[in-house]
């Protein structure tokens, strides 16, 4: 029995790998997107779904325990899981921007260049997380309906003027989908780096001290959890539209050709 099923094995269909460098670059980048990305948006929905609720139910001297333990461990792996994801991300979307540059002039527009594509996805989208940091720092919007709205209409915005900018004609579907669902992974790293992450380690440190030498939390650590989790609940909403547009790129042509 054994015999007949090791002959079926080896004799089965044959396995070809790629030899051209620019699909097995493609593969490993979109690999380590992926396997980066399940991660980074693993740990925000852990937090989002599970850790908030249940900080809620945790007193004083049960959060000088847990919370310097916890929040260090998880927020290493949530700050640097956003990080691969999003270079990988970028570097394999520059290719695709790249590549359909080549093909648009092959095709007879000589003006076709990636640069228009690449500069106005950095400034738009940068800009969205500017007025994100305004809202929730300058503004000091401190309602999440409010919020929710404000950042909607940015992002909405942000991303017509982004398909209106690449609207040349050799742009395709795979760079315009990622151009917006990639935006707004990039105003997501924003608000882990420059938000997240920035009031938590300091929220952290505070509980740490207070359990090891009883120093008095500063009363500004409510204000600072509160943005924190803000910017948390945005990213986590920003994810369902963001993982629509990347699943779209290949699977679902709306946009150019």
């Amino acid at each position: 029995m054994a015999t007949p099923l090791l002959l079926a094995l080896f004799s089965g269909p044959s396995i070809l790998l790629p030899q051209d460098g620019n699909t097995n670059t493609l593969m490993l980048l979109r690999w380590f997107h992926l396997l980066a990305g399940i991660t980074w948006i693993g740990l925000l929905y852990f937090f989002n779904l599970v850790n908030v609720p249940f900080m809620k139910e945790m007193d004083a001297a049960t959060k000088g325990k847990v919370v310097p333990s916890l929040m260090p461990r998880a927020l290493w792996w949530f700050r640097w899981s956003a990080v691969v994801t999003v270079v990988a991300g970028i570097a394999y979307w520059m290719i695709i921007v790249t590549t359909d540059a080549a093909n648009g002039r092959n095709l007879g527009d000589a003006s076709a260049s990636s640069g228009t594509s690449m500069w106005s996805f950095f400034l738009i989208w940068t800009v969205v997380w500017v007025l994100i940091y305004a809202f929730i720092f300058i503004l000091k919007v401190n309602k999440g309906p409010v919020l929710a709205v404000l950042v909607s209409l940015v992002v909405i915005l942000a991303a017509y003027l982004f398909l209106r900018m690449n609207s040349h004609g050799w742009e395709s579907n795979r760079l315009l989908s990622i151009g917006v669902g990639g935006g707004m992974g990039w105003v997501m790293l924003l608000n882990v780096w420059g938000i997240i992450w920035r009031n938590n380690k300091k929220v952290i440190a505070w509980t740490k001290d207070n359990a090891a030498n009883g120093t008095p939390i500063p009363a500004q650590a409510a204000t600072l959890a509160r943005q924190g989790f803000l910017a948390s609940r945005t990213n986590a909403f920003l994810s369902i539209p963001m993982l629509f547009f990347m699943a779209a790129a290949s699977h679902y042509p709306m946009f150019g050709k």
